[in-house]
C-alpha cells in the first residue's frame, strides 16, 4: 500500500516531520500546535486563541486530503494546564461535529515549546 506524505499549504513546513501521512484510506495528522503558517506561536498564554489555531491547523491538514472533522475517528489531546479543561471542551464543541471521535486526553508538564498550551494529533478515515 502506498504511503503519501503531505505538507499542506497554510501550515508551516517543518523539516523534522510530516503534517499528514496517508496510507490507503487512513489519514494520520501529526500533533498540531498553535503555530501559524510561518511557524510563529499564536496566542502565547491565551488558551482559547491557541485552541482555535490548533483546530484551524487540523482543518487545513484534513482538507489537504479531502477530509473534514467528520472523518476524524481518534484524537489524542495534550494539555499543559489542568485548569484549561473546560476551555478545551468549549473549543472542541466549537470546532468538532456532534459525532465525536474516540478520544484520549493527557495532562503533561510541557510540550515542545514551553509556550504551547495544547497539542492535538488525530487519525481520520476516508469513505
Amino acid at each position: 500500500m502506498a504511503i503519501e506524505r503531505i505538507q499542506p499549504d497554510g501550515l508551516n513546513h517543518p523539516t523534522a516531520y510530516t503534517h499528514v501521512v496517508r496510507v490507503g484510506n487512513l489519514i494520520f495528522l501529526a500533533g498540531q500546535t498553535a503555530t501559524d503558517s510561518s511557524g510563529k506561536i499564536v496566542g502565547v498564554g491565551d488558551f482559547d486563541a491557541q485552541a482555535d489555531q490548533v483546530y484551524q491547523n487540523m482543518r487545513a491538514a484534513l482538507a489537504s486530503v479531502g477530509a473534514t472533522f467528520k472523518n476524524v475517528v481518534k484524537t489524542t489531546t495534550y494539555l499543559t494546564r489542568p485548569g484549561d479543561i473546560e476551555a478545551y471542551r468549549n473549543a472542541r464543541v466549537r470546532h468538532m461535529p456532534a459525532d465525536l471521535p474516540a478520544s484520549t486526553l493527557v495532562f503533561i508538564s510541557r510540550l515542545a515549546s514551553p509556550d504551547y498550551l495544547i497539542e492535538i494529533e488525530a487519525v481520520a478515515a476516508l469513505d
